[in-house]
C-alpha cells in the first residue's frame, strides 16, 4: 500500500485530481470482511483470495470501510456529469462568494455529431483552425464582459453582483470542488466514466483515479479488475444462445472444440440467433470479433 495523501494529477489544460486525505487500505476491507462472515471465510487462504471472492460475489460492504477525499478540478459541463453520482460528499466553489478565474477548457479536437449515437462524437471536423479561433473568440468576450462586470476598480455603484455576473461564463469554465466517496462507489464510478462510450473529457479524470486507487488499494484494485472492470456479464438469453452455438458448431465441425474458430462464432451469432434483442447480439458478435 502507498501513501497517496498529497499527490497530484494533472488532467486535460488546467484540471487537476489531488489527493486530501485517505482512510483505510486492503488491510481494513480484509479486517471487515473477516467480522462480517467469521466462518464463511475460512476457506480462504489469503488476503487476496478473500478480496476475489467479495469482488465476485458481490459483497461491496467491506469495501466501503475506505474512503478517499480529494480536491478537484474539471469544466462545468465535466462536474456536471460527475454530480450525478449522488454516493459521495461534495462541496463545490461558489460563484456567489469568489471571483472565477480567468480558464476554460479547449479541446485539442474538434469533432462532428455521431450518425449513431445521440450523445456522442463522431469523426474529426474539418477547418480546425477556424473552429479554434471562432471558440477562442467567444470565450474572450464572455470572460472580458465577467471581468468588468465584477470589476472593483470603477464605480461601486456599477459593479455587478458576483451571483449574477457569473450568468454569461460558458460550461467550459473551469470549477472546483472537494470530494469524498467510498472505495465500493469508486470503483462504480470509474468503471462508469472509464468506459469507452462516456465522454474523454470525463474518462481522463476516470483514468487517473484508477492510478490512484491502483497505488492505494492494489490487491482490492485488481480483484476489481480481473471481477468487475475486465469482465463480462451476460443476460440469461446470452447464455442459453451460447449454449446453442457451442453445440451447433461443435456438430458442425468439431474443430471447433478446440477453440480456434472464433469466426464461426461470430457467424453463427449474426445468422442463428434472430431471437435476441440486437444490442444483445451485437454485444456476443464483440466479444468474440
Amino acid at each position: 500500500m502507498t501513501d497517496i495523501t498529497g499527490q497530484n494529477i494533472p488532467v486535460h489544460d488546467h484540471g487537476f485530481v489531488r489527493v486530501i486525505d485517505t482512510m483505510g487500505d486492503d488491510a481494513a476491507i480484509v479486517q471487515a470482511a473477516r467480522v462480517s462472515y467469521g466462518d464463511g471465510t475460512k476457506g480462504v487462504s489469503s488476503d487476496q483470495g478473500l478480496l476475489n471472492y467479495l469482488m465476485k460475489h458481490r459483497h461491496t460492504s467491506p469495501f466501503e470501510m475506505c474512503e478517499i477525499k480529494t480536491h478537484l478540478k474539471m469544466p462545468i459541463f465535466v462536474a456536471r456529469q460527475w454530480i450525478r453520482h449522488r454516493t459521495a460528499n461534495v462541496n463545490e466553489i461558489s460563484g456567489r462568494y469568489s471571483v472565477l478565474a480567468n480558464e476554460f477548457y479547449m479541446p485539442d479536437t474538434w469533432y462532428s455529431q455521431s450518425a449513431d449515437n445521440k450523445q456522442g462524437s463522431g469523426e474529426a471536423m474539418g477547418g480546425q483552425e477556424n473552429v479554434k479561433n471562432s471558440y477562442l473568440s467567444c470565450m474572450e468576450t464572455a470572460f472580458g464582459w465577467y471581468d468588468l462586470a465584477v470589476s472593483s476598480a470603477g464605480d461601486p455603484q456599477n459593479n455587478m453582483a458576483r451571483e449574477q455576473a457569473r450568468f454569461v461564463l460558458p460550461l467550459s469554465t473551469y470549477t472546483e470542488m472537494y470530494w469524498k466517496i467510498d472505495l465500493h462507489n469508486l470503483f462504480h464510478f470509474i468503471k462508469l466514466r472509464s468506459h469507452p462510450h462516456a465522454q474523454a473529457e470525463i474518462r481522463a479524470y476516470a483514468d487517473a483515479l484508477a492510478t490512484l486507487v491502483m497505488q492505494w488499494c492494489p490487491m482490492a484494485y485488481a480483484a476489481w479488475v480481473e471481477y468487475q472492470q475486465d469482465a463480462v456479464t451476460l443476460s440469461k438469453s446470452q447464455i442459453e444462445t451460447l449454449k446453442a452455438a457451442v453445440k451447433y458448431l461443435e456438430l458442425l465441425q468439431p474443430a471447433y472444440a478446440s477453440g480456434d474458430d472464433l469466426d464461426s462464432m461470430a457467424t453463427y451469432l449474426r445468422s442463428k440467433a434472430p431471437g435476441l434483442p440486437r444490442r444483445d447480439r451485437k454485444e456476443l458478435e464483440e466479444l468474440f470479433a
